[in-house]
């Protein structure tokens, strides 16, 4: 064999990167953070350890063409399982754990009406006690705005305006119509309130960014939808303004201010860096570079929440209640088992911090019905790629 011909195949036989320094060892591999999300039936498709998809692009949202994946789910398992519908109703037990809260609540706020409010003690109990208590509030009126506390709207609006008062600021009147848009239009640009704006997209999109989201995630979700689709007030909205300055003022003034800063410190940390807060950002945001818009988690923390961990399920039946969605899951294994879901609520804030591959881009937008602004036909020609 001639001189060349040797060479050659030399060169085709010995990877010469192990001579070029340790950074040509990485040359062409693509360093990921470990999984975030887990399978409980792995599939072939995925199997519960693997990437099934590459990383999202940071620098836009997921624009979609794609309805929402819950109707369709929801009418499979109805064929499949027509005994579903028996899961479906009020649940008479809110009321009660409604009532318990909002009691605890009011007692330890009077207790420590001679605490300063920069103690330990009163910072402790602000966060651990007052944070999981106010943040279970949250979740309970998230339960009743979809009636299923009573049978009547009206009692169960009244019973939302009282589950508010702990919370200190009110707002349960105006969460129950931009929630219901979060569920009939989920990801629409512009209606779906629950979506970062372009503007959280430029600031907040970096560790900094993210760290400030996820201390302040109460401050968005309370004027972000203001901001984003105006709501024409109503009389309940009224009664809730009304009732909750009442309540203050009594409280204040009978206890002084202190009470009333318990309860306002316990909303911060409800929705801040608190293990519960981690839902906000497990329920939606796109993970491991799936385009899987819902996601669900099983723990313990959802003995606080209202099961609000079973997300996926919450949203296929909205109107099954919090006390049979363990149920709702246990019937259909075949829909719900083998779909990624999050492990832990407190390591979803961890790992949205600090992973490059989640941050305010890593959720699925789609356009709004008849959007027919100039925006919006820019970002249909963008999508869709005319």
């Amino acid at each position: 064999m001639s001189g060349p011909s040797v060479a050659k195949c030399v060169r085709a036989e010995v990877d010469f990167s192990y001579f070029g320094g340790a950074e040509s060892l990485a040359e062409g591999r693509q360093k990921r953070a470990p999984r975030r999300t887990v399978v409980v039936s792995p599939t072939e498709k995925d199997d519960g350890h693997s990437y099934p998809a590459p990383p999202q692009d940071p620098t836009d949202f997921l624009w979609l063409m794609t309805e929402e994946p819950h109707r369709t789910r929801r009418m499979a398992i109805m064929k499949a399982h027509p005994e579903v519908t028996k899961l479906m109703g009020h649940e008479p037990l809110t009321k009660f754990v409604v009532l318990a809260v909002v009691m605890l609540q009011v007692s330890i706020a009077i207790y420590l009406r001679n605490a300063h409010p920069l103690s330990f003690s009163f910072l402790l109990l602000a966060y651990a006690v007052g944070g999981t208590a106010n943040h279970n509030l949250f979740l309970a009126i998230h339960e009743i705005t979809h009636n299923l506390a009573f049978k009547g709207v009206n009692a169960n609006k009244a019973l939302a305006v009282f589950a508010n008062l702990p919370i200190g600021i009110p707002y349960s009147a105006a969460f129950k119509k931009y929630h219901i848009e979060h569920h009939k239009h989920l990801g629409e640009d512009g209606v779906d309130t629950d979506l970062p704006t372009r503007l959280e997209l430029l600031c907040l999109n970096n560790v900094l960014g993210k760290t400030f989201f996820a201390t302040f995630q109460i401050f968005f979700y309370a004027l972000r939808p203001g901001f984003v689709r105006v709501q024409t007030p109503t009389k309940w909205h009224l009664i809730n303004l009304v009732i909750q300055i009442v309540f203050d003022y009594i409280l204040i003034r009978t206890f002084g201010v202190r009470p009333f800063l318990y309860l306002l410190f316990s909303s911060f940390f409800a929705g801040s860096l608190h293990p519960c807060a981690g839902h906000f950002i497990a329920e939606h945001y796109l993970w491991d570079g799936l385009e899987q818009e819902t996601y669900s988690y099983y723990g313990i923390l959802n003995i606080f929440a209202y099961n609000v961990g079973y997300h996926n399920e919450h949203h296929d039946f909205p109107s099954v209640p919090w006390t049979r969605l363990p149920a709702l899951r246990a019937l259909a294994p075949e829909f719900y088992d083998v779909l990624p879901s999050h492990p832990s609520w407190p390591m979803v804030i961890i790992n949205f911090i600090r992973d490059s591959e989640v941050g305010m881009f890593a959720r699925g937008k789609r356009l709004g019905k008849g959007d027919s602004t100039s925006a919006g036909a820019a970002r249909e020609k963008e999508v869709v790629g005319g």
